[in-house]
């Protein structure tokens, strides 16, 4: 083998780890043993890999809103439910049952962190049905 193989060999190798390592479990990041349900209304969704989110803008009883961030399952996965980008619309009323991520920190966007196990939309129909946890089975 050439050096010059033998360097792109090493190259390919090492890229292609580096994308295992950006994708995260979901034992590294969230806690099963910490579920919560938020009720509010979508402030956005991001359609993105590897996971897509959905931003969810939460009242208290004072008053005060808070915007989670919901990691979910790939776009991919979400369209082979039938789901698209389009499926919840800004403003619609939701239910969110998941996980909190384990640090409890916002994200830099100031947003709460959290996984999607299940969506629900107010006319009861269920929507993005699992989580990333579900990729580690």
């Amino acid at each position: 083998m050439t050096r010059f193989s033998a360097g792109l060999v090493a190259a390919i190798i090492l890229l292609t780890a580096s994308s295992a390592w950006a994708h995260h479990s979901f034992a590294a990041e969230y806690d099963s043993t910490k579920q919560i349900t938020v009720k509010g209304a979508v402030a956005k969704v991001a359609w993105v890999n590897p996971h897509a989110y959905v931003y969810v803008d939460a009242k208290d009883e004072s008053g005060k809103v808070t915007t989670w961030a919901f990691e979910s399952l790939s776009p991919n996965a979400l369209a082979r439910q039938g789901w698209s980008r389009d499926s919840l619309k800004i403003g619609e009323q939701i239910t969110v049952e998941g996980y909190l991520a384990k640090d409890g920190k916002p994200l830099s966007d100031g947003s709460m962190h959290a996984n999607s196990k299940l969506i629900t939309k107010a006319d009861g129909r269920k929507v993005f049905v699992g989580s990333s946890a579900d990729d580690a089975k």
